[in-house]
C-alpha cells in the first residue's frame, strides 16, 4: 500500500470531521497511527477480562507529535486581530494560480470580504473576514499546509 503526501492530507481531515480518536494503518511498507490530542492511545487501555497480568510489561506508547505553531511575533500588539484557519487545509491567497491575490499587506478589508480560501479534501473554502480593518501581516506562504486555529492573517480593526 502507497499513502502519498495529498492522501494523508486528506486522511487526516476527514478523522478530523469524525469522532474517531486514534487510527492505526499497517502494512509490509509502514505502520502508520494518527492520534487527535487529547485522546488515549488504545495501546494502554486496561483488558477487560478478570485474568491475572502478564509478566512481562508493555512498552510504553510513542509520544503523540505535537503540531509545531509558527514562531511569534517579534513584536506583540494587542490591538492586531488574527484571522484564523476554520480547518486543517491548503492555504491559497488568490482564487487561480495566474490571479491576483485576495488581499495585500496594507489593503483595508470590511466584514464579509474573502481573504483567502482554505482546500480541504479537494474542496475550496472561501474565507471571509469577520471584522472590518487594515491587512498587516499575512502570515502563511501561498499553497503551504495549514491546521484548525492557525494565524493566517493578522488586522488591524476598524474604530
Amino acid at each position: 500500500m502507497e499513502l502519498n503526501f495529498q492522501e494523508l492530507r486528506e486522511l487526516v481531515a476527514a478523522l478530523n470531521q469524525t469522532d474517531i480518536s486514534e487510527l492505526i494503518l499497517k502494512s509490509a511498507e509502514f505502520e502508520l497511527t494518527l492520534r487527535k490530542p487529547g485522546s488515549v492511545p488504545l495501546a494502554t487501555a486496561a483488558p477487560m477480562s478478570s485474568a491475572a497480568p502478564s509478566p512481562a510489561p508493555a512498552a510504553p506508547p510513542p509520544p503523540a507529535v505535537e503540531p509545531v505553531s509558527p514562531p511569534p511575533s517579534l513584536v506583540v500588539d494587542s490591538s492586531l486581530i488574527d484571522i484564523t484557519s476554520p480547518m486543517v487545509g491548503t492555504f491559497y491567497r488568490s482564487p487561480g494560480p495566474d490571479e491576483s491575490p485576495y488581499v495585500e499587506v496594507g489593503d483595508r478589508i470590511q466584514t464579509g470580504q474573502t481573504v483567502c480560501i482554505i482546500e480541504a479534501m479537494k474542496l475550496m473554502n472561501e474565507l471571509e473576514a469577520e471584522v472590518s480593518g487594515e491587512v498587516m501581516e499575512i502570515l502563511v506562504e501561498n499553497g503551504q499546509p495549514v491546521e484548525f486555529g492557525q494565524p493566517l492573517l493578522r488586522l488591524r480593526a476598524s474604530k
